[in-house]
Formats: C-alpha cells, structure tokens, sequence
C-alpha cells in the first residue's frame, strides 16, 4: 500500500517535473526545424523561476475569479496524473475516482476558469482570447467525447488502464481500423489543445492570439502558474495519447522503483516521437486564416465517428 502511494506522487512528480523539459524540447525543434538557434531545451524553468520571483500586478477591475482561477488550473493538472497511467500499468489507490472521461471533465474545468479570467480581467485582448477559446471548443470537446466514446466500444470500459492491457494483449485490435481511426482523430485534438495548429501563436500578435490573449493581464507568480499549467496539461495530453493509444507499451508491471525509472525514461521516448511528427505537422504548413479551424477539427470529428462505425462492424 505504501509503494503505491509513493507510486501515485511518483506520476504527479513526474508530470510536474518533466512538463517544462517537454516544452523546451518543443520549441527548439521548431527554431531549428526554421533554421534558426533557438533557447536551450531548459529554458522554461528559467522563465518560470523568473516569473515566480517578479512583482504581481492586478488589474483595477479583477474579482476573485482573477486569482483562483490559476490556482484551479494548476490544481486541475495535479489530480488528472493520478487517473491516467503514467508510470504504472495498474491503477493506484486514488485511480478509481474517475475514468477517462472524469479526466476530460478536470482538464476542461481548468480551461473553463481560464477563459472566465480572461473575460474577469477586463481587457479588449482577454475578451478576444476567451471568444476565440470557446469557438474552437464548441468543436473539439464534442469531438474529444467521441473519441472517448470509441475507446470505450473498443476496449468495452472507459478506464485507460484497461484500453492498455488491450491493446498490448491482442495486435488485431491494435492494428484494427476502429483504434487507427481513434489515434488519427485525438492526433488532431493534440494539435488543437496544445496550441499547435497553424492558426495559434504563441508571440502577442492580436491577429493570432488565443491562450496568450486569455493570460494577458496576468503576470509574476499567477502568471507562472498559468504557465506551468498550460505545460502539464500539453504533458497529460502527450500522456494519454502516448501511454494508452498509440505506444501503450514500456509501462512499469511490478511498480519497483527501477521500473517506475525506466517508465519515465520510455514515456519521454514517446514523446520525441510524437514531438518530431507535431513540429513537423505545425512547421509544414503555411498558416491559415482563424476561421479555417473548423477544418480539421471536422476532419477530426469525422475520423471519430468512423471508429465508431468501424468498431461496431468489427
């Protein structure tokens, strides 16, 4: 019991350890995929050490929605590692509080206080990146409750622990065309929550910007916060797509420490691969005018319910 407790904060640790080493890794492909030097891959601690010691500065017109939503943000990507296996093949004591969907639900209430902050603060610019955030959701959630809809006929649960085991036991399913289109269809969702599609920007161009928009008026330790958030939510993302859909494979049996070791070092495996194809995919393509989003998220919708169609044929 105690193993599995040391277990259960070894996830959590590992997401909030590993989150900005992600992010670094990221945005220095993309400068050199560009030609171009770019920070060091462990910039982003520095940023955030930076942040958590600047001054904080309030805008007159913010409530208490201005300062509990980073903190709920941040809360909200604490409790998703324990659902999901990151480290483990098995669940832990607290994994049963909710399934795979009861995870999307924790992920979208820390977006939703975001978006509610960005619209708190007052400004022109958080009023354009909330606006712009709920478009994009109007399309991506009822996507994302698809996809969670075809996992669950394929794996006949909606416990990810389970969606692994299956898919590890038995190649056919692995291979089937239900579980291709599921990868094909939350590959899109990645690009999407993760700010990786060609209509985002992460620089404070009005034009392009949506979560940089929403954060604006946030600065010094909340600031930091919000951005540290954003980097676990891109590693649970990262997690959930590696660990359960398409590399669900390199996961501790035993929970030895040595196992949970090498977990952590296949999980960051995984996710260079998955990284090279998302820089490639986001660098490839020119950018699009803002109200193309609804392209491949319908492109993503689509592939969702072809899964479904295609599990219930199999």
């Amino acid at each position: 019991m105690t193993r599995d407790i040391l277990l259960q904060i070894a996830q959590v640790f590992t997401v909030i350890a590993l989150a900005p080493l992600l992010q670094g890794v990221i945005l220095q492909w993309e400068e050199r995929v560009q030609r171009a030097q770019g920070p060091g891959i462990f910039q982003p601690y520095r940023d955030l050490w930076k942040l958590f010691h600047k001054q904080l500065v309030v805008p007159e017109t913010a409530s208490f929605i201005y300062w509990t939503a980073p903190v709920v943000a941040f809360t909200c990507m604490l409790t998703v590692p324990i659902l999901i296996p990151v480290l483990t093949n098995f669940p832990l004591p607290q994994s049963n509080m909710g399934d795979i969907l009861g995870g999307g639900l924790i992920l979208t209430l820390g977006a939703f206080m975001i978006t509610l902050a960005g619209l708190d603060s007052g400004s022109s610019y958080g009023g354009i990146g909330s606006s712009r955030a709920v478009m994009l959701g109007i399309l991506a959630e009822p996507t994302l409750i698809l996809v969670f809809v075809g996992i669950t006929l394929l794996a006949k649960s909606m416990l990810p622990f389970v969606v692994n085991h299956l898919l590890v036991a038995q190649p056919e399913v692995y291979w089937s065309p239900a579980h291709l289109f599921l990868v094909a269809a939350f590959f899109i969702l990645l690009l999407v929550e993760t700010d990786r599609l060609p209509i985002h920007s992460s620089t404070h161009i009005e034009v392009y910007m949506i979560d940089e928009a929403r954060i604006l008026e946030y600065s010094g330790p909340l600031l930091g916060l919000l951005r540290w958030a954003a980097m676990m939510k891109q590693f649970i993302l990262y997690t959930v797509f590696s660990n359960v859909l398409l590399l669900p494979w390199g996961l501790s049996m035993r929970g030895t420490a040595l196992g949970a070791l090498g977990a952590a070092v296949a999980l960051f495996a995984k996710f260079l691969i998955v990284a090279v194809v998302v820089v490639f995919v986001e660098t490839a393509q020119s950018r699009l005018r803002y109200f193309r989003y609804q392209e491949p998220l319908a492109a993503s919708f689509l592939l969702a319910i072809l899964a479904i169609v295609a599990n219930q044929l199999r």
